[in-house]
């Protein structure tokens, strides 16, 4: 069973819609109590960095999720904002705290040196590393992107980029934790596989 955490900011029905494509069996949850017998998590988001620390907060979900995580080892997705989420601070709407799971910062992609139009909007190429997670799809595919901010790791975990003007992270897994800055849900049969080997093979 695959939970799918909504906090109020993620693209739920088309993570969902896809995952009925698939054939996985999955549930949305509402409340941190329901995370007790999840199996796989998948933490989908868009919008800021600082609504979604927010809502970890008012939701209980911040304290559920690393219970989750850290304690029972249950293998985790962050999408878009919600790989962001995964790192320990963010700039976006002001400076706030992440999960922490990953040792890495959040900022906006031009403070970063970067000089090409944001939102870094659109299909980019990404460089896959050898991991189960991408069985089956082309060591250089194509995955889409929507985002203004990036995360900058401090810490040396499996990693992969896109380049928009300068590297820009759009992979990242340390143990059981795996974020994407992409959306699978969006990315044609590259992010149907992804996904489908997330399910199966994390």
């Amino acid at each position: 069973m695959v939970t799918i955490v909504d906090l109020g900011i993620g693209n739920i029905g088309s993570i969902s819609k896809v995952l009925r494509y698939l054939g996985v069996e999955h549930e949305v949850v509402t409340g941190p109590d329901q995370l007790a017998v999840a199996e796989k998590i998948i933490l989908p988001g868009v919008g800021s960095f600082s609504e979604g620390a927010k809502r970890l907060d008012e939701t209980g979900f911040r304290a559920a999720l690393l219970q989750a995580v850290q304690e029972r080892g249950v293998p985790l997705l962050g999408i878009c904002v919600g790989m962001q989420l995964l790192a320990r601070t963010g700039f976006e709407g002001g400076e706030c705290q992440g999960l922490g799971l990953i040792d890495g910062v959040v900022s906006k992609i031009d403070d970063m040196g970067g000089q090409l139009q944001i939102p870094h909007m659109g299909w980019n190429d990404v460089k896959l590393p050898s991991l189960p997670v991408f069985d089956a799809i082309p060591g250089l595919s194509c995955f889409y992107f929507v985002h203004s901010y990036a995360m900058l790791l401090n810490e040396e975990v499996e990693a992969a980029y896109a380049y928009y003007g300068q590297p820009v992270l759009a992979f990242v897994n340390k143990n059981n934790i795996y974020g994407v800055q992409f959306h699978p849900e969006k990315s044609q049969q590259a992010g149907l596989t992804f996904l489908r080997n997330f399910v199966e093979k994390c």
